[in-house]
């Protein structure tokens, strides 16, 4: 009787093998780039509000968002994911010799808490109309500083802290001035003594340098490359102007609490053009 069986169950395993075979092409043919091609790098999951570096194929062309992405001689690639992202993110790499590929990054979400200001002075809050007016202005400045996409790699590098000291507040907390909604906070503040030096977390060039804006006070922005910037806001002195080249550590300002501000600290912004990411998560990343 086994031996009747043997030919039968030969013939159900070389089935099973063609089956698996068959399988494995499919997944290699329908994975992500990363199954694809071992030359396009993309994390598998990120935070919001984290920016990703990725590495594909030099001379490729890279799409997100509706976006062609700068790619440095080497391969690497940046974007930001905002605060509200919340499926998978797609990027499509075309290499120069090549099919279109498809990386697929997973967003996890995180956990905004509700963040109360007190004592902020009332025509900061809900301001005239005159005041309005100005506001509009000069964020409508702060933005078109924020277009630039240069093709200096500061973002590349570890970056550091601008200034020491305890986190007092942190990106994407929804906050609440005086007891009215505001948008979400769009950077990390930093306690520190007025006077205290800020440094430039990475290298790059001055976009923007004011010293007195209405709710940011003295306010600088600092351009990385490829879209991702810096701002640093409420400063007491600035000691950069527009068109400046910094080295990563060097001396841009001192912490100070102008503007909308109830206190001496450094509020640290990061952008991906108009996308706010959180300069902590920048600071913890690892390189793909």
């Amino acid at each position: 009787m086994d031996a009747l069986r043997r030919p039968e169950r030969f013939a159900a395993r070389l089935l099973m093998a063609g089956l698996t075979l068959v399988l494995m092409l499919m997944a290699c043919l329908n994975g992500s780039a990363r199954a694809a091609s071992p030359e396009v790098i993309f994390p598998d999951h990120v935070q919001q509000g984290a920016m990703v570096i990725g590495k594909v194929p030099p001379n490729s062309r890279v799409e997100y968002e509706g976006r062609t992405l700068r790619v440095t001689d080497y391969g690497t690639v940046v974007f930001g994911i905002g605060r509200d992202a919340r499926s998978d993110q797609l990027i499509t790499v075309t290499p120069p010799a090549g099919s279109t590929m498809t990386a697929r990054v997973e967003v996890t979400p995180r956990d905004w808490p509700i963040e109360r200001i007190d004592g902020v002075p009332p025509a900061t809050v809900s301001p005239p109309p005159k005041i309005a007016e100005r506001i509009r202005r000069e964020q409508a400045a702060v933005s078109r500083a924020r277009t630039r996409n240069d093709d200096r790699i500061g973002f590349t590098q570890a970056f550091i802290w601008p200034v020491e000291g305890r986190i007092s507040g942190r990106f994407g907390r929804q906050r609440i001035y005086n007891g009215t909604p505001g948008s979400a906070h769009s950077g990390m503040d930093i306690a520190a003594a007025t006077g205290t030096p800020v440094r430039a977390p990475a290298a790059g060039v001055i976009t923007f340098a004011e010293p007195d804006l209405y709710l940011t006070g003295g306010t600088v922005l600092l351009d990385h490359g490829f879209g991702i910037s810096s701002n640093f806001l409420h400063l007491s002195q600035l000691d950069v102007k527009v068109g400046d080249h910094v080295e990563q550590g060097e001396v841009i300002g001192e912490v100070g609490s102008s503007g909308r501000a109830t206190g001496s600290h450094l509020h640290w912004g990061m952008n991906w053009f108009d996308t706010r990411i959180d300069p902590l998560l920048v600071l913890e990343r690892t390189q793909p």
